[in-house]
C-alpha cells in the first residue's frame, strides 16, 4: 500500500499508535449506525489494536485501508478503503470493488471524505481497475452526497434492501 497525498489530506497505512483514534471512532453509535449488516460499536480498547493489525495484514498494491490525516494538523481524522465485496445477497465473492469512508464526527464537513475517495479511486483506475462502486445505507444522506460529488450514479437497492448502490465507470476522476 502506498501513501497518497492530496491538497488537504495524507493517506497512509494504519499504525499501532492510531489505536486510540480507532477506538474513539468505532465506539461511537453515530459512526457505526450505518456500517455493516448489523452495526456494532467497539466496546473495548484492545479491539482497536486488533482491527489495526487486521487492516495492516492486507498486502495488496491497489486495495487497502488507509488512515486519513488532515494535512494542516497531521492528525488522523478518518479512514478510506478500497475492498473487494461479496455478491449482493450471498456469501460468494464478486468482481466488484467498493470505495468507502468513515470519519470522526469532528472531521465531517471539511471535504475529507470526497478528497480521500478521489485519491484512492484515482490510484485504482491508474492501476487498471475500470469500475468502482460505493454502498451506502439508505438513511446515510452524507455518504449519498459524497457519492454524487464523486460523479457516481444511483443504481438502486442491493438485495440487502437496507443499502443503496452507487456506481462509477471509466477513467480516473479529475482531482479537484
Amino acid at each position: 500500500m502506498q501513501d497518497l497525498s492530496g491538497s488537504n489530506i495524507m493517506l497512509r497505512p494504519w499504525r499501532t499508535e492510531d489505536a486510540g483514534f480507532v477506538y474513539d471512532l468505532y465506539s461511537r453509535r453515530d459512526v457505526q449506525r450505518h456500517l455493516g449488516h448489523e452495526p456494532r460499536v467497539m466496546e473495548r480498547a484492545d479491539e482497536a489494536q486488533s482491527l489495526i493489525e487486521r487492516l495492516r495484514s492486507r498486502n495488496d498494491p491497489v486495495l487497502g485501508y488507509w488512515a486519513v490525516e488532515a494535512a494542516t494538523t497531521d492528525t488522523v481524522v478518518g479512514t478510506v478503503m478500497l475492498q473487494g465485496i461479496r455478491q449482493s445477497g450471498t456469501r460468494g465473492p464478486s468482481d466488484e470493488v467498493e470505495v468507502g469512508w468513515h470519519f470522526h464526527p469532528d472531521a465531517r464537513g471539511h471535504g475529507y471524505a470526497t478528497e480521500a475517495a478521489r485519491l484512492v479511486m484515482g490510484h485504482a483506475f491508474e492501476s487498471g481497475l475500470n469500475r468502482i462502486i460505493a454502498l451506502a445505507h439508505v438513511d446515510n444522506k452524507a455518504s449519498h452526497r459524497v457519492c454524487r460529488r464523486l460523479g457516481m450514479r444511483h443504481e438502486g437497492p442491493t438485495l440487502l434492501r437496507r443499502r443503496i448502490r452507487a456506481l462509477i465507470r471509466g477513467s480516473p476522476l479529475p482531482l479537484i
